[in-house]
């Protein structure tokens, strides 16, 4: 047989190999396979060998064995040739001149295919894995499968102890060696990890100049994109609902697992190593390091135990912290505040079975994806469900609305004014407001509440007119999203005829649009409102304050309806407005003390409820077969007519996604159907895609729009008749005794139901189908309101921010609805945790500083250590908290999911998912700076690397802003010198949460258990950088816990089990006789000296409690007197 069929025989295992793993094969690999049955030829240990990389059919390994085994001498000889020929090839290196290529890597964008080509692979070794029995024996070079590399070694090289004078000179030889040797491997098998050239390295050349200022001076994002405000939802949305949402979008099921990447930052040389891995010499001195027999190796293997301390202030609050579990399992163990009323109910019985259809569908894909090669498909699954623009045909309405916008939009927008709703009743709200501290005010959407009530007041003297101490004051407008803060503040502006920023701005999170000497209208979201508190605690430069869609309940809308129900009673000039629908309206009179109602005639027409006569099977195929039937009613396309459009509520993307795909299936198979348009809606929605929406051109089409609950009331979409509500909605849940955020589809509650069913009766008489029977809507089965956030979130921040306005005891605030005990308690807890309060319950100093940031306290706390000399790296931790503190930066369109894969793991980093951040940040910012003004070069930059252009602006500009809080509070910026001390400065900043690997499997997510709760499962994400890899410490900490399918560990580092000891010492320990080992490495706080501590705190919180009781109560009736401050009640 000739060297090309043993050629053959190789890409013939290969591809074999492949199928069998169902994944990318390299040929080292199979070289690795045929190096074992060259050493031991038996098949009993060749099936042993092939279980470690995940061949475990039995059928499938003896198919491999009998094709090695017949094909052996060709194989040989085709190896041998390849090995002569590697062994010329580094000869020649020695002698001839390489060619010059750049020593740093960046992605741009022609340039980095040709530098890929002209740079030859290192070739990375992973570390060696424990022996499966008394024979078989593997070696580094053996489980070396990094896909570029081309030869492998038969043996492997020992090091050879040398003297250290030789060690310094050979150094210097290396030095002084051409450039491109920094990326050639030329070195043993034990050199230690480089990294791969196929993925961005971190150098030196990565790091920002010593004189680069600051703040980073580049084009403001609005300048380079044409994105219109009022359809950029997208963004802003995914950004408020946290981690949650962006878990779902990318699911364990479809993920594909990449090449396993030996990738680290090429940072000086650590000499304390977290895990042994035989030794090297040290660059920098030469020395020769010892890492199976140092101190460090043996500091790793600590065995580290938990234990639960109760601080003196929760000493009474005790049962709430503590979980009683029986078993290994806490999938049973539910929040205080069920979102299911009645488990056995017909809703929750469909949240728990969820769609046949969508199943269906999944693993249809999942199996087309399997049997296809994807590479060269383009697009996504939202190209194909969103129709084309019909750009011949247009609606003769939109055209005359063309022509008169251009003819007078002043006229125009003064005519849409004065047909709202608002504006019939304007003299009689404004007398109500003038004759009450506080006025709830009840009007559906598109009444005109949110844009004209502020001028309003404008008009009526609330605004410059009113002055206090010479000073301007405003009319404050609060939003529940931040995207409704900066459109409607446009659309106002606009209104007013001036400029957006001036007289009408708006101030979100990161973002201020306002002028201190002009602004006289200012749109903001909850929290930043609640964040002025913390400087002006009586928030003097506002005459009157706004709350809009208070309905919603957000957490921050809670917490200011108890501030104000304290401040009305010290400022009897401010005015409270309360804006609300329908739903709760009650419920904020009797807060305030039977306040006066006001409402607003809607233009809401009657609304016709159609039930289920028959518990639905499967809600998503009858939802389609509703949408058919309403559609083809009129099937005669010559007299057909658009009666109306199709709302249509779903759960989320996946359910949405796939009811748009079977309706336009279903169509295509029908003979000439009627047109029909179809859209979907959800947070993480493209905003072009979004835009197609509310730009329809031709009303003759009929258009279906298939939402999730952002469509109750965030949005309006014109025109819809008929809506076919499912019943059900996903719903962020905190459990506080597991730490973890709960996705859950639970069924809506009767308020939510009744707002869905009105989204039919926007224009004229609408109809509702309800995909439940009428007996679901039985209060005894389904909430009568929804569950206000306060009652099911973490409330770690808003404890911080009322600690420092100086509220004693958080439990006696004046909540509109209580959170439970549990949930208060432990958020308390985790503040306490963090250093945030001491053990009597006061704020600590770095508690008080935290409340500087507008993030959350762990993120805070997180700046603020890395400005200590020990860590020394604030300038690479406000880059990596930027990152955290915006939408997801990856792009991973469904039909593109595998190259979106490949292209991340360019960035990633094995060690740590935060570094990988770091990573892109820096990436982009060298691309952004080499680009200068060029959008198109940038964002072609980041659709190549699947990266969300938008999110990485909006990380800058967060970065930017924490710089200046920084200036503003004299912390320093420093840069790190070295990659563990980013680690250790988050591992002292997470240590309360941290995990331990408890089981490494052969093929799969590796198992880890909770170090403070070892009956807690944990996982990696499927998106996570430490996937795959060889882990460099057996302990990690993580960001948050996120259940899904798994219980998955969002943003993961590995750390070093003495930081868990030296930082975490309220919640680990180790033995006695380790303790006098650490003491010479590290200063650790050992269990009894905590708890005699604690004990010593607990006499004096005791004292201090008897001190109080004994004391007369002050002020006790304040809250009782706001029932007085109404003079009398209007109400239409």
């Amino acid at each position: 047989m000739d060297d090309t069929n043993g050629q053959d025989i190789l890409t013939t295992l290969k591809e074999k190999l492949s199928i069998y793993l169902n994944k990318r094969i390299n040929e080292s690999l199979i070289t690795t396979i045929i190096s074992q049955y060259q050493r031991n030829n038996s098949l009993e240990q060749f099936t042993n060998f092939v279980k470690v990389f995940g061949l475990v059919n039995s059928d499938h390994v003896c198919d491999l064995y009998n094709q090695i085994n017949d094909n052996y001498a060709s194989i040989e000889k085709v190896l041998k040739e390849r090995s002569s020929n590697s062994q010329k090839v580094k000869l020649l290196r020695v002698v001839e001149k390489p060619k010059k290529i750049k020593t740093a890597l960046k992605l741009s964008f022609d340039e980095l295919d040709d530098e890929l080509e002209e740079i030859e692979t290192p070739a990375i070794k992973t570390k060696p894995i424990p022996k499966l029995d008394d024979e078989l024996e593997l070696d580094e070079e053996m489980l070396d499968i990094n896909v570029n590399k081309k030869t492998i070694s038969k043996s492997t090289t020992k090091f050879k102890k040398i003297k250290k004078d030789d060690a310094i000179r050979i150094k210097q030889e290396t030095i002084q060696a051409p450039k491109p040797s920094e990326t050639t491997n030329n070195s043993t098998s034990k050199d230690p990890p480089k990294p791969q050239v196929n993925a961005v390295p971190e150098s030196k050349h990565m790091q920002q100049p010593e004189n680069t200022p600051i703040i980073d001076d580049y084009p403001k994002f609005e300048e380079l994109s044409n994105t219109n405000l009022e359809v950029d939802r997208e963004w802003y949305n995914i950004d408020e609902e946290g981690a949650v949402a962006k878990s779902d979008e990318i699911d364990d099921t479809d993920f594909h697992p990449r090449r396993p990447q030996q990738q680290r930052r090429n940072r000086p040389i650590q000499t304390k190593s977290t895990k042994g891995s035989g030794g090297l010499f040290d660059p920098t001195t030469g020395e020769y390091i010892d890492y199976d027999h140092s101190s460090a190796d043996e500091f790793s293997r600590v065995p580290i135990s938990s234990h639960v301390f109760i601080p003196p202030f929760l000493e009474n609050s005790k049962e709430y912290l503590q979980l009683q579990i029986s078993g290994s399992s806490i999938r049973g163990i539910g929040p205080t505040v069920n979102p299911i009323k009645d488990s056995t109910s017909e809703l929750a019985s469909m949240a728990r079975q969820g769609s046949l259809v969508v199943q269906n569908k999944r693993s249809k894909k999942e199996r087309m994806q399997q049997a296809k090669e994807r590479t060269g498909v383009s697009g996504s699954n939202l190209e194909k469900i969103i129709p084309e623009e019909d750009d011949d045909v247009a609606s003769p309405d939109s055209t005359k609305m063309t022509e008169e916008i251009e003819a007078d939009p002043i006229e125009l927008i003064t005519q849409q004014r004065r047909s709202l709703p608002a504006f019939l009743v304007r003299d009689q709200l404004l007398q109500t407001i003038r004759d009450n501290q506080v006025t709830i005010i009840i009007g559906e959407t598109g009444s005109g509440k949110t844009t004209q009530l502020t001028q309003y007041l404008y008009e009526d003297g609330f605004g410059s007119s009113i002055c206090q101490g010479k000073e301007r004051v405003m009319i404050g407008c609060t939003q529940p999203r931040r995207v409704a803060a900066m459109s409607v503040a446009k659309r106002v502006s606009e209104e007013m005829n001036c400029k957006l920023g001036e007289e009408v701005g708006f101030s979100i999170r990161f973002e201020d649009k306002t002028d201190n000497q002009k602004t006289i209208i200012k749109y903001m979201t909850e929290g930043v409102l609640l964040r002025e508190t913390l400087v002006d605690p009586m928030l003097s430069h506002y005459s009157c304050i706004i709350m809009d869609e208070a309905h919603e309940r957000s957490l921050n809308t809670d917490i200011l309806l108890g501030l104000f129900k304290n401040l009305i009673t010290k400022r009897r000039d401010l005015k409270l407005i309360v804006t609300s629908a329908t739903m709760n309206a009650e419920r904020f009179m009797m807060f305030f003390g039977a306040a006066p109602q006001f409402t607003i005639p809607g233009r809401t027409f009657p609304v016709e409820v159609f039930y289920n006569k028959s518990i639905c099977s499967d809600y998503v195929d009858t939802a389609i077969k509703q949408v058919l039937t309403i559609h083809l009613k009129d099937s005669n396309t010559e007299t057909y007519t658009n009666d109306g459009d199709i709302l249509v509520f779903m759960t989320g993307q996946e359910d949405i996604e796939i009811t748009c795909e079977l309706l336009r299936e279903k169509l295509d198979m029908l003979e000439s159907p009627p047109p029909l348009d179809i859209f979907p809606i959800y947070s993480t929605m493209p905003a072009d895609l979004q835009k197609k929406i509310f730009t329809k051109k031709n009303s003759k089409r009929r258009k279906v729009v298939v939402a999730t609950n952002i469509a109750e009331t965030s949005l309006t979409v014109d025109g819809i008749k008929y809506v076919i509500d499912c019943g059900l909605v996903k719903m962020k849940v905190y459990n506080p005794k597991l730490g973890m955020d709960m996705l859950q589809v639970v069924p809506i509650s009767v308020a939510n139901a009744d707002q869905r069913s009105g989204r039919a009766g926007r224009t004229g008489p609408g109809v509702a189908y309800r995909l439940y029977t009428e007996q679901a809507c039985d209060p005894a089965r389904m909430h009568i309101q929804p569950i206000p956030e306060i009652q099911r979130t973490n409330l770690s921040n808003i404890m911080l921010l009322l600690k420092s306005l100086k509220v004693g005891d958080v439990n006696s605030f004046p909540f509109l609805d209580p959170p439970p005990k549990d949930l208060l308690n432990c958020s308390m807890y985790d503040l306490w945790a963090m250093n945030a309060l001491d053990n009597l319950g006061e704020l600590t100093s770095l508690g008080e500083s935290m409340t500087k940031f507008p993030i959350e306290p762990t993120l805070s706390k997180l700046i603020l250590l890395s400005t200590q000399a020990e860590f020394h790296c604030s300038d690479e931790i406000i880059s990596i908290v930027a990152m955290l503190s915006v939408p997801n930066i990856y792009h991973r369109p469904k039909e593109r999911a595998q190259e979106a894969d490949m292209a991340r793991e360019k960035f990633m980093i094995s060690e740590s998912d935060h570094l990988t951040l770091l990573n892109v940040y820096n990436q982009w910012n060298i691309n952004l700076k080499k680009f200068g003004n060029n959008y198109s070069r940038i964002n072609s930059w980041c659709n190549k690397n699947f990266i969300q252009l938008k999110s990485l602006f909006r990380a800058k500009d967060i970065r930017n802003q924490l710089l200046l809080i920084m200036q503003k509070n004299k912390l320093p910026i420093l840069k790190s010198r070295n990659d563990e001390h980013i680690r250790k400065c988050l591992c002292a900043s997470f240590y309360q949460q941290s995990a331990k690997i408890s089981k490494m499997n052969v093929h799969g997510n590796p198992e880890f258990v909770n170090l403070r709760h070892s009956y807690m499962k944990m996982y990696l994400h499927p998106t996570s950088s430490l996937l795959d890899m060889n882990l460099s410490s057996n302990f990690v900490i993580y960001h948050e816990l996120v259940l899904t399918t798994k219980e998955y560990m969002h943003y993961v580092t590995c750390v070093d089990p003495v930081w868990l000891l030296e930082y975490g010492y309220k919640f680990y320990g180790i033995p006695d006789s380790y303790s006098s080992r650490l003491d010479s490495e590290v200063s650790i706080v050992t269990k009894k000296e905590f708890e005699k501590q604690l004990k010593e705190d607990a006499k004096i919180y005791e004292m201090r409690i008897q001190k109080q009781t004994r004391a007369p109560a002050k002020d006790s009736g304040t809250v009782q007197k706001s029932g007085s401050l109404f003079k009398r009640r209007r109400a239409i």
